[in-house]
């Protein structure tokens, strides 16, 4: 799925690679699939994009967007794109295409579920979009600590992954990056951060901050795939990757389980419950 570093890494690279390409035609749903989402007439899409210029592209939270003279495309979640310099090369599977009159193309396949949406410029008003561009982060201006303390609702109940990747609170932050944050923390996913002291709170915004920074600056997780194809050059510690393999901390076997509707990997010895 799109996290924040992984649409920090394709929105880099848009920018340094795309700008200034002509998209000659689009193509919606050559492969039909139930959980990719779109906005309004699909036939808009088209009245929207062709013949436009990419003009650049920018991260917004989890979401990456990409920007033509005129309208701006969104991807969320699980929509996931690709670019082919050859056009011998293009996949015959895929959900979108943009495609460039220099026979170059943007392909994007849903992974599970994901969104690709189409607005003329500055008239999205989807509320997912909004929070995403407009709440702070570890990558841009104003998360603080003590913002993020702030995030933290008064008389309730939650789990360290409850409070980090719920409810929008951290834009991006989803299951898959909050593992290393809560390992880097010393932190269990389950552990109740209702009556935790201030140094959990501060270790939990050192270890977001570091985290999230290292892996943006890696090109993304090992686990995910930026815009040519390639694995990130960030290393996880908490992941597929690493179950039962032994704590690189502390030698301990790391282990995994479902908690919250989805799975979370964690040392018994050196997080704290």
């Amino acid at each position: 799925m799109l996290e924040l570093p992984e649409s920090y890494t394709i929105a880099r690279q848009i920018n340094e690679h795309l700008t200034g390409k002509i998209i000659s035609h689009i193509e919606i749903l050559q492969t039909p699939h139930k959980f990719a989402f779109f906005n309004g007439a699909l036939d808009k899409y088209e009245e929207y994009l062709e013949g436009q210029v990419i003009t650049g592209a920018a991260f917004q939270g989890g979401m990456v967007q990409i920007n033509t003279e005129d309208s701006m495309i969104m991807l969320n979640d699980g929509a996931y794109p690709r670019y082919y310099d050859d056009r011998n090369k293009f996949p015959k599977k895929h959900q979108f295409a943009i495609c460039f009159d220099d026979e170059t193309g943007i392909f994007v396949s849903i992974q599970m579920y994901g969104g690709i949406t189409v607005y003329p410029k500055g008239e999205c008003t989807d509320g997912y979009y909004i929070s995403s561009s407009t709440k702070p982060n570890p990558l841009t201006d104003g998360f603080t600590f003590d913002y993020f303390k702030s995030l933290y609702p008064v008389g309730k109940k939650l789990s360290a992954k409850a409070f980090l990747a719920t409810q929008q609170r951290i834009p991006g932050l989803g299951n898959g990056v909050l593992q290393d944050i809560l390992w880097e923390a010393g932190i269990d996913p389950r552990y109740p951060m209702q009556d935790a002291p201030e140094e959990d709170f501060q270790a939990l915004y050192n270890a977001a901050n570091k985290i999230i920074k290292a892996m943006a600056d890696k090109g993304g997780r090992d686990t995910e795939r930026d815009l040519f194809g390639q694995k990130g050059n960030y290393i996880t510690q908490l992941s597929k990757n690493s179950l039962n393999e032994p704590c690189t901390r502390c030698g301990y076997e790391i282990h995994k389980t479902n908690y919250m509707g989805g799975t979370i990997y964690f040392c018994e010895h050196c997080q704290k419950r």
